[in-house]
């Protein structure tokens, strides 16, 4: 049976559109980070190393090797840690080229630095793409962590940060930090604004 991470981790990736304590294990990703205004090409071009690989794990044993403990799987969605420089901490409104960013693609359990490697290497023989080489291997936890689904333009999300901070107060919480996550559950090529779904994610901690 194909693992469906829109079905099997629900808690995860489909929370409802209200706060909630979730506590998130550590996942494999491939990561790739930049800076600046996401609505950019280098942004694109990021996104761009990340899906060559993601998929070269995923149909692997098509291309007549398969990993210890493979399964059929849905490919996961993008996801992105946004920061600010030091600069743009200072300053009253967001600029997005002040923006600091990770971007990634979890990956399941069976997937190794070996396996990424190679995967590397396939989507290489395919594509000439400069960017493949700043693509990373990491296991990353959030650990406890408030989330919620976000639904709408991304320009409005702080309405529901908003909703998360109050979360966190009233619940005898308290943010470790305003860097946050978001996970892209939509694919923004084809959704409406309006009906753009989101998973932002802050880690907290007990007060």
């Amino acid at each position: 049976m194909k693992h469906e991470w829109r079905k099997h981790e629900k808690e995860l990736y489909i929370p409802k559109e209200k706060p909630e304590l979730v506590d998130v294990p550590p996942m494999n990703f491939i990561t790739i980070s930049g800076k600046g205004d996401p609505n950019q090409q280098d942004f694109a071009d990021r996104i761009g190393a990340l899906y060559p690989i993601a998929y070269a794990i995923r149909m692997m044993p098509r291309n007549g090797f398969t990993p210890e403990g493979y399964f059929e799987y849905t490919v996961y969605p993008l996801e992105g840690v946004w920061d600010l420089t030091e600069e743009g901490r200072k300053k009253e409104t967001l600029v997005k080229d002040d923006l600091v960013y990770t971007i990634m693609i979890r990956q399941p359990d069976f997937v190794t630095r070996e396996v990424f490697e190679r995967a590397v290497e396939i989507a290489k023989k395919k594509k000439n793409n400069p960017l493949f080489d700043e693509v990373r291997f990491e296991t990353i936890k959030d650990g406890l962590s408030v989330q919620m689904m976000h639904v709408g333009p991304f320009d409005e999300e702080h309405r529901t940060f908003e909703k998360m901070k109050e979360y966190i107060s009233e619940n005898n919480l308290k943010l470790k930090t305003l860097v946050h996550r978001e996970i892209y559950i939509s694919d923004i090529r084809k959704t409406e604004q309006e009906k753009l779904k989101t998973v932002l994610r802050y880690l907290v901690e007990n007060r």
